[in-house]
Formats: C-alpha cells, structure tokens, sequence
C-alpha cells in the first residue's frame, strides 16, 4: 500500500498536485499520507488511474482478474 501511494502521488505530479486535483486538502496532509486514506481511495484513483484495489487492498480486495 506505501508504494501504491508513492506512485499515486508521483503520477499525480507531486503531493502538492494530488492535493489540489483532490480539493479541501492541503499538500502537506498528503506528503505524510503512507497509505491513501479509504475515503480518498476512489478520488485517488480517478485522479491518477491508479486502481483503488491496488491503492487499498485491505478494503477492496486485490486486483480484479
């Protein structure tokens, strides 16, 4: 889940950019997320296309064959 998150932020063009493409966040939140929070899962990963079965895999199962 600490990868995916790196990954998430990185695609997003830094934790500054995953903030403001998210709204009511601030960068900083984000820079000391080490696993996206659940409730930001499915934002996360209309934002970065990153799939919330690999962003959390403990809430949503792993990744859909």
């Amino acid at each position: 889940m600490e990868k995916a998150c790196e990954n998430a932020k990185l695609k997003a063009g830094g934790p500054a950019s995953l903030a403001k493409s998210l709204g009511g966040i601030t960068s900083q939140a984000v820079s000391q997320w080490k696993k996206v929070p659940a409730d930001r899962a499915l934002e996360v990963e209309r934002v970065t296309g990153i799939s919330r079965h690999e962003l959390r895999p403990d809430i949503f199962g792993g990744a859909a064959a």
